[in-house]
């Protein structure tokens, strides 16, 4: 059985590939189209796919299939395993293709829903519609996406699904090089190519289920136990999972209504946010979900509690450095990478108060990652729904009140506080419940992670120099000295909790006990 570390190394490296190629994919967009009513009304559009995908393809449906999915597989035959995937399968399908044409035929009244802004502009309304239309199929796909990755998850072969989002990136660059240009109307292309990215990613999965024996032939049966068993685990899911995706879908909601270019400044700075989140914090969630599943099946309460302690520790390790420098380097990191004719020096500087509003956050989100399979791995998906209703008050009543003084900036700083409340809470009824009994130690890891990150975003803090002198420096002298200082503090950073004290057996000795 591979070790956390080494599945964590797997997923995080495979994440890094497509995170990278994420950020070429902003770059050669936002050099394309700039930040403008089309951009925004792309961005727009694809929140609703992309929301329902996080909600119920891979958020909900994990949190439902993964534990029921791992059960099959420990305590029944291999002929019962395939028939549970085949009716999940189907079943799967058919739901994902309903709500795929409710929402085509819907996209009018979707569009006034998810960004009530564009009211008073038809033209804009128009196309945000238009485009809505053609993006809504990823969700069908991508969900099917989810449904194989689910079960390549269990199996433990990390890697396909965690390098399967590298061909939206492709896809996306290809359309926005070679296809915008032969369009009426560019962004379009854009949202063809979301579309076909989807069935790209559905697609590249299947030989590898095929080697497992579980390539399904899908079969309707919405009245089999397992599919049932699921369905149940996944009502509750379907919002307590993803409080963090509704969370940036009320900064879209709210920034319809603030200055032309909004949701675009939000997009940006939500997707370099993600950059760490993902590589960090989802990918611990992916690697202990099955994990904590199958220590519940044992009944082996000691290991399940320091498999969730091994990933929350990491979650401190690296998601505060990371935040730290988010911070710091908020301004030079946006105009390096989004910087151009059509993103503007405004648009960096507008963008940068957004950024640094997410990652303040930036550790609660990442936690959430981790937390969040400690309720679904043992199949209690009700308390998180409550957790995240009361988080999600809080980030509306915030995003409220701060608006208007900060504009889109008061929207993502409102987020970060709701997921940091989010994570305080779900982390309080654990440890309430005795689910989670910290190992020792603790103590000093936080003070050494703090000292170590403080000390690391001074250093940045000098080295870098005033965010606006980053705007009118050379491209490449830009990416050279960003490099250097990511390079250096990242190096810095793990010295200094070396010089503290730390040693790896303090973060490897949990993983090791939950193997």
């Amino acid at each position: 059985m591979p070790s956390l570390l080494r599945s964590l190394t797997q997923v995080g490296s495979a994440t890094l590939l497509s995170r990278v190629l994420g950020f070429v994919r902003d770059m050669v967009i936002a050099r394309a189209f700039g930040a403008d009513a089309a951009t925004d009304a792309f961005f727009a559009a694809f929140k609703v796919p992309n929301l329902l995908r996080r909600l119920f393809a891979e958020g909900a449906f994990s949190a439902g299939f993964v534990p029921v999915l791992n059960d099959y597989r420990h305590n029944r035959g291999a002929a019962e395993l395939k028939r549970f995937v085949d009716d999940v399968a189907g079943t799967l399908a058919l739901a994902l293709l309903a709500i795929t044409a409710l929402g085509i035929l819907a996209a009018p009244w979707l569009v006034l829903a998810v960004a009530p802004g564009f009211v008073d502009d038809p033209a804009q309304r128009l196309l945000t519609a238009d485009l809505l239309r053609l993006v809504l199929p990823y969700l069908f796909f991508i969900g099917l996406a989810a449904f194989a990755g689910g079960i390549l998850n269990t199996h433990e072969r990390f890697g396909v699904p965690a390098v399967t989002p590298v061909l939206l990136n492709l896809v996306l660059i290809g359309c926005t090089l070679w296809l915008a240009p032969r369009m009426q109307q560019p962004v379009m292309a854009l949202a063809w190519g979301v579309a076909l990215a989807g069935l790209a990613q559905l697609v590249f999965q299947l030989p590898f289920l095929a080697r497992l024996g579980l390539l399904p032939r899908p079969r309707l049966a919405p009245r089999d136990p397992g599919v049932r068993r699921i369905a149940r685990l996944m009502l509750p899911a379907l919002f307590g999972v993803s409080v963090a995706q509704l969370s940036l879908l009320i900064d879209t909601v709210l920034a319809s209504f603030l200055a032309s270019g909004s949701i675009s400044w939000l997009y940006y700075s939500d997707r370099l946010m993600e950059f760490p989140l993902g590589i960090l914090g989802a990918a611990i969630g992916t690697v202990i979900m099955p994990r904590l599943a199958q220590r519940h099946l044992e009944h082996a309460p000691d290991a399940f509690s320091r498999t969730l302690d091994w990933g929350l520790r990491w979650v401190l390790v690296l998601g505060l450095p990371a935040a730290v420098g988010l911070l710091v380097l908020a301004g030079p990191v946006l105009a390096t990478l989004f910087q151009s004719g059509a993103f503007t020096d405004a648009d960096v500087r507008m963008a940068e108060s957004s950024l640094r509003g997410y990652a303040f956050g930036l550790l609660g989100f990442m936690a959430i990652k981790v937390l969040v399979p400690g309720f679904y791995s043992r199949e209690d998906t009700r308390s998180p729904v409550r957790i995240a209703a009361l988080a999600m008050g809080l980030n509306l009543v915030l995003s409220l009140a701060l608006m208007a003084p900060f504009a889109h900036g008061g929207l993502a700083f409102a987020t970060a506080l709701g997921a940091l409340a989010n994570a305080a809470l779900l982390l309080a009824v654990l440890l309430r419940r005795r689910v989670l009994v910290p190992r020792p130690g603790w103590s000093a890891l936080l003070a050494r992670a703090i000292l170590a990150s403080l000390g690391m975003g001074l250093g940045l803090w000098l080295l870098a120099g005033p965010p606006g002198d980053w705007l009118h420096m050379p491209h490449a002298a830009r990416i050279w000295r960003l490099a250097l200082l990511i390079a250096g503090a990242g190096g810095g950073y793990g010295l200094a909790l070396l010089v503290l004290g730390l040693r790896p057996r303090h973060l490897l000795e949990s993983a090791a006990a939950g193997s």
